[in-house]
């Protein structure tokens, strides 16, 4: 039997239902703006970036995309996502609705500093 295991984060774009696919390409290219030099990577069976360390999980569900920024990114912006789905490290935005683009990219800034302080580097510049 074939192997069909997504391994690149460009098959998991392809894999996404179509109806879902261009809001999930504009979560994707957000938080990948949001992260300049940050590398893609799968993990989890999950795209990913990862900056001294993992910056962001994210990914697509039946009903949702979901963001992973773990849970201290929840903590510090918890007054911001109140108008979502969340958990204790998901953020949830429903198929068809507006993506968040700010917040998203505050987040994964805040995660790249987070990252960077946690290794002893000095601060990314903003």
């Amino acid at each position: 039997m074939k192997d069909t295991k997504i391994t690149t984060v460009e098959d998991y774009i392809k894999s996404v239902p179509l109806a879902h696919q261009k809001g999930f390409v504009e979560l994707h290219q957000t938080i990948m703006k949001a992260a300049p030099g940050a590398e893609s990577c799968m993990s989890y069976g999950m795209p990913a970036i990862k900056s001294n360390g993992i910056v962001v999980y994210y990914a697509n569900w039946e009903k949702h995309y979901a963001i992973y920024p773990m849970p201290s990114a929840l903590k510090a912006f918890a007054d911001q996502v109140t108008a979502f789905t969340t958990s204790k490290s998901t953020i949830q935005f429903p198929h068809g609705k507006k993506i968040p683009k700010k917040l998203i990219t505050d987040i994964v800034k805040f995660r790249l500093e987070e990252n960077f302080l946690k290794r002893g580097k000095k601060s990314v510049k903003k």
